[in-house]
């Protein structure tokens, strides 16, 4: 029975694999093939169809929206193929959007060859038929266009962002990778009474791939090897990419040429439409972010006065380490929107079994960067520098010793953690932090012995107030 007791995580992760990997296969891989389906809709199509309605259509032309990266597709093998990175029928896709909009009539000029030669076509025949006696073939004029839309996709760029995680222990884990391109597209109205650029926009769309994957790959027994594996990956189609840029830079055109009065609204009220006032924060915001989509918001506060008690745990030259409290104090200047130095003061306690108990006050300079200090919470990374003395000889003992220079033991630290604003002001933040602080002497115990010099973890939860 204990033989089968010691299998049977064995038998539960193999299963588990097994099961995950029949799932896997019958979910994801595709077993007949598929019938032909209308388009996907993309979110920034359905929005460019809830634009207000014109007072008066635009007759635009477009005559080649051309692809302009000079960018080629990566290969698995991390070279470059011969196959563009992004489509090459980008103006039939902005004249699609063009149409869906509502606010263009699209006039055929991409292909105008073709037209004029199958007018010359209708010409001759009437002609010919008409015996050579009626020279007027009847057929109206060619429409022509008041603006002509021009510009192009102007970058593709691979790997803006990669990224993953993983975890294996004895031969059996998972592991999960991520990339993201980006693909920006240029679009102008031109005016053809006089050749003006009307009005020039852009818009740029993430193009993310993904990958999951887990295994197993271990001996169960003398050469008997066990290997399992499955997984998924996850592209988003480079075309609806281009789509959704485009169909964003037209919904730019539009709103942007409401704004200059170059087109009217059929109703002028509907200028506080949801779309137009979704535009307008958007553009407000635009200025605020970073090449790579992050809002930059900076802190409408200067300084930040934080207060946090945890627990400590040594980790020195005794064993049977003991759980022990602290406080902290510290007051921190915003240098920048993410970055603030600081100052802290505090109290703290370390203790083992049976014979280490001391209590120190420190005092230390530190620094902590917050990445998203826009968002309502936030990660941040810190590192701090400074001094301990000992003050007592345990926690319930708070009278300090007399100070001597024999006591004062000098760390640094390295610690992250998250923040959460209360409020919308975000005067006010609850936090968590875990750090490790290491020791440049090994006689904070009062025992020099080991590798490494003495260290503890530290563990707190604290309320920082802005002003």
């Amino acid at each position: 029975m204990k033989k089968i007791a010691r299998k049977l995580p064995l038998f539960i992760i193999v299963f588990i694999m097994a099961f995950a990997s029949g799932c896997s296969y019958m979910v994801k891989h595709p077993m007949e093939t598929s019938q032909p389906k209308v388009a996907t809709e993309t979110e920034s199509g359905e929005r460019l169809k809830q634009l207000p309605k014109p007072k008066n259509k635009v007759v635009a032309a477009v005559y080649n929206f051309r692809d302009k990266t000079g960018q080629y597709k990566m290969s698995s093998g991390g070279g470059g193929s011969w196959s563009t990175a992004v489509t090459q029928g980008a103006t039939s896709v902005l004249i699609q959007a063009m149409e869906s909009s509502g606010w263009f009539i699209p006039i055929e000029r991409g292909g105008l060859g073709n037209l004029l030669n199958e007018r010359k076509i209708i010409r001759s025949s009437r002609s010919h038929y008409s015996g050579g006696k009626n020279n007027n073939s009847g057929l109206p004029p060619l429409m022509f266009a008041g603006v002509i839309l021009e510009g192009g996709i102007i970058s593709y760029d691979h790997n803006i962002k990669t990224g993953g995680a993983g975890l294996r222990y004895f031969g059996a884990g998972a592991s999960g990778e991520y990339r993201q391109d980006r693909v920006s597209v240029y679009l102008r109205a031109v005016s053809t009474k006089n050749g003006k650029i009307l009005k020039s926009v852009n818009a740029t769309k993430t193009v993310l791939s993904q990958k999951i994957d887990a295994g197993i790959f271990r001996y169960v027994q003398f050469k008997r090897l066990l290997e399992a594996e499955t997984g998924v990956t996850f592209n988003e189609p480079t075309q609806l990419a281009v789509r959704s840029a485009l169909e964003k830079a037209l919904e730019s055109l539009i709103i942007e040429g409401i704004f200059d009065d170059l087109w009217q609204l059929q109703n002028p009220e509907e200028i506080n439409s949801e779309v137009v006032q979704s535009y307008i924060k958007e553009k407000d915001n635009r200025a605020k972010t970073d090449m790579f989509g992050m809002l930059h918001q900076p802190r409408p506060y200067t300084y930040a006065v934080r207060l946090d008690g945890g627990i400590t745990k040594y980790a020195g030259d005794y064993n049977s380490s003991l759980n022990r409290p602290l406080l902290n104090a510290s007051f921190g200047y915003q240098l920048t929107s993410k970055a603030m130095p600081y100052i802290q003061i505090g109290k703290s306690y370390l203790a083992a079994k049976p014979h280490y108990n001391s209590a120190f006050s420190h005092l230390n300079l530190g620094m902590r960067y917050h990445f998203t200090p826009q968002k309502v919470y936030t990660p941040f990374v810190l590192t701090e520098f400074g001094s301990y003395t000992e003050t007592g000889t345990s926690y319930e003992q708070m009278l300090p010793k007399e100070f001597s220079i024999n006591n004062l033991y000098y760390y640094t630290a390295l610690g992250g953690g998250f923040e959460y604003y209360l409020d919308p002001k975000r005067r006010v933040g609850l936090g968590a932090t875990v750090k490790f602080n290491y020791f440049f002497s090994d006689e904070l115990d009062g025992v020099v012995h080991g590798t490494y010099n003495d260290f503890y973890w530290e563990g707190n939860l604290g309320v920082s107030f802005y002003f």
